[in-house]
């Protein structure tokens, strides 16, 4: 019977049924795993679930029996695969089980910022609304979907789909290529500079590599329109944060909506917190995969690839 070991089981969730994984083998889970842990916790696997948990060469040496690492995500970049290929070791991941609810948080931040949501919100909860003489509060300005511009930085999977939700939303859409090479039918692809020129909203949906870490600096948010807002749901290093903080104290964009940080969790000296204006941010803990349905849909993959890769 092969066994199973899951090092950082926690980021799946408590509510979420682990037999499809757990019935296939002699399954054992760890809710997190230290650096110094991972030795001891997979010397007798043969098959290894992680999340984040680094897995180079030292620890790929430290199990004799690993035939399999399946990463509990779609990004694999804490992963030495080429060493691991070269121990007859199967890397896998899962794709496609988060599309619908990195989404929909997309479009939740794109909404709550360019709506003023949270400035509205508090003007009744306040008693603002309550003690003025119009029936509308006109005092903060928002503008409409319909005829502005959406930039989609990385026109993969869930970056194709935010731009045909744009896209019914009247939206003009454009996308930048971060592989280099224009590859849809269906959207113009444009140069960074020229995106970050003249779109209203500029979604991330990248994953992190060579080509995409650190991309977006303060000479690009610079461009932007002073009334035009960024999201990141693809990888919290693909934005410069102390850059983004700058033009955001600076005014030279509206907002910002961000799910992913270059460290997570977000330290407590992260340069967000030294943001002036905290309304123009939105701020959420890397929760665009993890709606419930994604996660039950990723441990359904998992087992996928321990059935058919063991």
């Amino acid at each position: 019977m092969r066994k199973i070991v899951f090092l950082d089981a926690d980021t799946i969730g408590a509510d979420i049924d682990m037999s499809p994984i757990s019935s296939l083998g002699e399954y054992t889970s760890y809710p997190f795993t230290k650096p110094e842990e991972v030795f001891e916790r997979i010397q007798d696997c043969d098959v290894l679930i992680v999340n984040k948990v680094i897995m180079g060469k030292e620890q790929i040496d430290a199990a004799p029996n690993l035939k399999l690492i399946c990463v509990a995500a779609t990004g694999t970049n804490n992963i030495d695969i080429p060493y691991a290929n070269s121990k007859g070791v199967i890397v896998k991941n899962a794709i496609g089980y988060s599309t619908d609810s990195v989404v929909q948080i997309t479009f939740s931040l794109v909404m709550a910022l360019v709506n003023q949501v949270a400035y509205f919100d508090d003007a009744v909860k306040s008693g603002k609304y309550s003690n003025g003489r119009l029936f509308t509060d006109v005092s903060k300005i928002f503008w409409q979907l319909k005829g502005k511009k959406y930039g989609v930085v990385g026109l993969g999977n869930i970056g194709s789909r935010v731009a045909k939700i744009a896209q019914a939303f009247e939206m003009d859409v454009v996308y930048y290529p971060t592989s280099g090479v224009a590859h849809s039918d269906e959207f113009k692809a444009v140069s960074l500079d020229e995106l970050m020129q003249e779109c209203d909203i500029v979604s991330i949906h990248a994953p992190l590599n060579e080509r995409t870490n650190d991309l977006i600096k303060y000479e690009h948010l610079k461009q932007m329109k002073k009334s035009a807002y960024i999201i990141n749901l693809g990888r919290g290093g693909i934005i410069n944060e102390a850059d983004l903080v700058q033009a955001l104290n600076e005014n030279l964009i509206a907002g910002a909506g961000v799910d992913v940080f270059t460290k997570e969790p977000l330290p407590k000296d992260s340069p967000y917190f030294n943001i002036k204006d905290m309304s123009k941010v939105i701020l959420t803990p890397h929760i665009g995969w993890a709606s419930q349905e994604a996660r039950t849909c990723l441990v359904e993959k998992i087992a996928e690839n321990i059935r058919n890769n063991s």
